[in-house]
């Protein structure tokens, strides 16, 4: 039986053990995690002038981690925030584990803030473009019923702004759909979401092409072998239709809800109004859709504008 570990870097390699061994850890996981901390026992050391053994890692000070921070932020080779939050993020796993392991706490760490990243803002594709993607599912040498099932995904995501995984947790129970859809979200929040008589057309003629019979609660939509039609699926298909159209790598099955929300923003609606049809938790979320819009707006005044 190993003995126990009296030192930090000794707790640090019996941490990634349990990583690989009890977690299942990647190895590039394990790889990333263990960098990070090593690197933050290095700094730490000088630091603090001393060896840590275990006894230290429990008076690790807020002042003591944000010195590290800023240290990474810093130096001829500072990284990115993004970077730095992923390194405070394994540097609190580490702790969490020799608080529960080791008993080893250290409240310190609840002190500390990552830095603030920016939010990206949504790169949804355009009105012509998604009308294309979905004409463009139709140009295949595949089954008639497989044609009319990307087609039917691809209008159920533009026409009603949902989630992949939201539209493809359909059942054959909700078809023929309505004028209106109940669709459960993220956190298991509902919402009603109309339905556009293009959407329930080309549900409709999938579901009259589709081969077999489906069990009222069996998935709607199906793979070849008559599996469930897997995000997988659907990304495979947007990852051809845009090679065959020239678009840009962001047009993802999640575009399509993003050109949602956006082409209804530049038609007029409010975000109140889009942030329920979304299914949004908070506002600030939908107000993302804004800054897109704008966007769009300039770049038509500078294409239309004589003195653009």
């Amino acid at each position: 039986m190993n003995a126990a570990p009296t030192t930090a870097r000794e707790a640090l390699a019996a941490w990634l053990d349990y990583l690989v061994n009890e977690r299942r850890a990647s190895p590039r996981t394990v790889r990333a995690y263990g960098d990070a901390v090593l690197a933050y026992l290095g700094f730490l050391e000088p630091h603090r002038g001393e060896t840590l053994n275990l006894a230290a890692m429990s008076d690790i000070s807020a002042g003591d981690v944000r010195a590290y921070l800023a240290h990474r932020r810093g130096g001829d080779h500072p990284l990115a925030p993004r970077s730095v939050s992923q390194a405070l993020s394994a540097i609190r796993a580490y702790h969490r584990w020799l608080d529960r392991r080791l008993a080893t706490p250290n409240a310190a760490l609840g002190l500390v803030r990552g830095p603030k990243l920016p939010r990206g803002v949504p790169r949804p594709v355009s009105e012509d473009q998604a009308r294309a993607l979905i004409n463009d599912a139709g140009v295949s040498d595949r089954e008639d019923w497989e044609i009319a099932r990307d087609e039917a995904v691809l209008t159920l995501l533009w026409g009603c702004g949902l989630r992949i995984s939201e539209a493809l947790s359909l059942t054959r129970a909700d078809a023929p759909l309505g004028e209106t859809i109940r669709i459960t979200g993220k956190g298991g929040k509902t919402r009603l979401v109309p339905v556009l008589p293009a959407v329930r057309e080309a549900i409709d003629a999938y579901l009259s092409a589709l081969p077999f019979g489906l069990a009222p609660d069996e998935p709607l939509f199906r793979a070849v072998r008559g599996g469930a039609y897997s995000p997988r699926h659907a990304q495979a298909l947007m990852q051809t239709l845009r090679g065959r159209l020239g678009l840009p790598a962001s047009a993802t099955p999640h575009a399509l809800r993003h050109s949602f929300a956006t082409h209804l923003l530049g038609a007029g609606a409010d975000l109140r109004s889009i942030q329920e049809l979304l299914g949004h938790a908070s506002l600030s979320t939908t107000q993302r859709y804004t800054a897109v819009d704008a966007a769009g707006l300039l770049a038509v005044y500078a294409k239309a504008h004589p003195h653009a």
